[in-house]
This record gives structure tokens, C-alpha cells and sequence, in this order.
């Protein structure tokens, strides 16, 4: 379980390492909003995602602990993940080795070699580079970084939310996250319990936590779509279900093709190219899907900008 004490220690921990991302407030009448709505900037982050949060929260604990050993540490990810603990392990000076899938995009696997990562494509899938990865981690003796369902992954990502409470003086209601394994919604949900409501967002292809809550446990799920690069996980993380049940958290789905308009959409007004998955969260504002009560304060974590933006020229 993840608490509002871990995340605090963890933003101690990694203090210095990490980009304080800005707030944006958003127009009146924006993205069918009420006036009280922000962006969290958050794909300003090192290597364009929030993850880099975890990803150091996890080696620099390790480190602090005498437990990071001379082979590095060892990640699977659709990418984002990947670049992260690549960055990380690049500042504090151990090799990284990367697991990602045969469909991760060009543009996250060319940025994993810039910083140093080998890394191996293997199946089709995030769970089969995960498995290559778990098996690595074993046979070298590497620090295996999980993605999304490690304690000090998500209490590292949950960092971003005591940062954004911070940057809006205490004043906030709700905020809309993107959930694929949900290691993000577990730190955020976590850090702000009891200051701010966290909501779900996920695509109608990759339903992880949405299933989980109807079934009342994780369960695998087939994915797809335009979001599988960075939400393709196959089962929403352990913990991240637990926070969810504890914080009574709700999953809203949203479609495929209202994805890509949200990612149009932020591009057309505000010149901002986010990956499909980071528009997930935003297309819950304009379907509708949720609709702020008059007065309501929320934030839309903008939590990745890992994406070829040729299709928005």
C-alpha cells in the first residue's frame, strides 16, 4: 500500500534529480471545462514522461540500502518506463539493460540507445518483454525496475501530485489521470487521499482497472488500440488496486477515436504534442464523460510527450 509518507520520502529522496513541471490554467470554456482547470505539464519531465520520478525514487533507495549491484538494473516497458530507468541509471553511473516489445515505437527505442540502455525488442506485447526482463534480472543479479507495480515506483510518480497540490496553494477538487498498469494513479491517489479525489481514465481497448473493480480483483484483460504504446499493460499492478479500493476510486472509459481528438485538440489550441495514452485523460473533459460540478477545481495530469508528431502537422 501506498501512503502520503512515501511519497513525501520520496520526494526527499529524489530532490534535485528531478524538473519541477509547470501548471497551466486553462481559458474559461476550454476542452468543455469549467473555468477552474489546470494542466499539470508533466511531459516537460527528464526524458518526456513522469515516469523518470519512480525510476529514480526505486535505483536511489537501492543505492541507499547498499543493494544496487555492479550489473545495473534492468527494465520491460513500452518505452516511457525504459527511458526512464535508462536516464536514471545513467546519472547515477550503473548500465541499464531495456526489454521492450516489437511494436514500441521508433522514436522511444532510438531515444533508449542516446542514453546508453541496450535493449532488446522481444514479442508483441509489454508481457513478454516483461517476462525476458524478470528473467535477465535473475540470471545477471540486475536491479529489476517494474514499470508500474513496485512500492517505490509508484510512491516515486506519486511525487508529481504533492507537487502539483503545492503549485495550487492546497486548492484542488479532482484530477484526471490516464491509467494503463497504474503505477501513476497509485502514487497521485495515495499522495493526495484525503486533499483531492483522483479519477481513472481509460481507453474502451485497455480496461485494466475498469475490469479489476468489476471483478473485485486484478484480472488480465486482451489490449488494444491507439493508446497500447504507453497503456498496454495486459493487468492493472497490485497496488494500484489496492489504492483504488481504498480510495473508492472510479474508472472512466473513454473511446479510441475521442483519444485522438483530445490529442488534436491540445495540439490545435495549445500547441502541446502528447502521446495517445496523456490524451486519454483530457478526452474525459471534452465527451464528457466527466463533468466538473460548478466551482470544481480539477487537474489534467499531461503526463507524456513520447510520440512521433507528424500526424498532427
Amino acid at each position: 500500500m501506498i501512503s502520503r509518507s512515501d511519497v513525501e520520502a520520496a520526494a526527499a529522496r529524489i530532490a534535485g534529480r528531478v524538473r519541477t513541471t509547470p501548471v497551466a490554467r486553462v481559458e474559461p470554456g476550454a476542452f468543455g471545462a469549467t473555468p477552474d482547470l489546470w494542466l499539470k505539464l508533466e511531459f516537460l519531465q527528464h526524458t518526456g514522461s513522469f515516469k523518470a520520478r519512480g525510476a529514480f525514487n526505486r535505483i536511489l533507495e537501492a543505492a541507499e540500502a547498499g543493494a544496487l549491484p555492479a550489473a545495473g538494473v534492468v527494465a520491460a516497458s513500452g518505452g516511457n518506463a525504459g527511458l526512464a530507468v535508462a536516464y536514471a541509471a545513467a546519472s547515477v553511473g550503473v548500465p541499464a539493460m531495456v526489454y521492450v516489445p516489437t511494436t514500441a515505437p521508433q522514436v522511444k527505442v532510438a531515444k533508449l540507445h542516446k542514453l546508453g540502455a541496450t535493449v532488446r525488442q522481444v514479442g508483441a506485447e509489454y508481457a513478454e518483454a516483461y517476462a525476458a526482463a524478470v528473467a535477465h534480472a535473475e540470471w545477471a543479479g540486475a536491479l529489476f525496475c517494474h514499470a508500474y507495480d513496485q512500492p517505490e515506483i509508484c510512491a516515486g510518480q506519486g511525487t508529481l501530485g504533492l507537487e502539483l497540490l503545492d503549485q495550487l496553494g492546497g486548492e484542488l477538487d479532482t484530477v484526471l489521470v490516464a491509467v494503463g498498469g497504474g503505477g501513476l494513479f497509485a502514487g497521485v491517489a495515495g499522495a493526495l487521499d484525503g486533499h483531492a479525489r483522483v479519477v481513472a481514465v481509460e481507453p474502451e481497448g485497455i480496461p485494466t482497472l475498469h475490469e479489476a473493480l468489476a471483478a473485485g480483483r486484478p484480472v488480465d484483460i486482451a489490449v488494444g488500440g491507439v493508446a497500447v504504446d504507453s497503456l498496454g499493460a495486459r493487468r492493472i499492478g497490485d497496488i494500484a488496486f489496492d489504492v483504488a479500493t481504498r480510495t473508492k476510486a472510479t474508472s472512466l472509459l473513454v473511446s479510441d477515436q475521442a483519444i485522438v481528438d483530445a490529442r488534436r485538440l491540445l495540439w490545435d489550441r495549445c500547441r502541446v504534442a502528447v502521446e495517445h495514452g496523456t490524451a486519454a485523460a483530457l478526452a474525459a473533459l471534452t465527451t464528457g464523460g466527466y463533468v466538473p460540478a460548478d466551482g470544481e477545481r480539477v487537474a489534467v495530469l499531461l503526463c507524456g510527450a513520447n510520440t512521433d508528431p507528424s500526424d498532427l502537422a
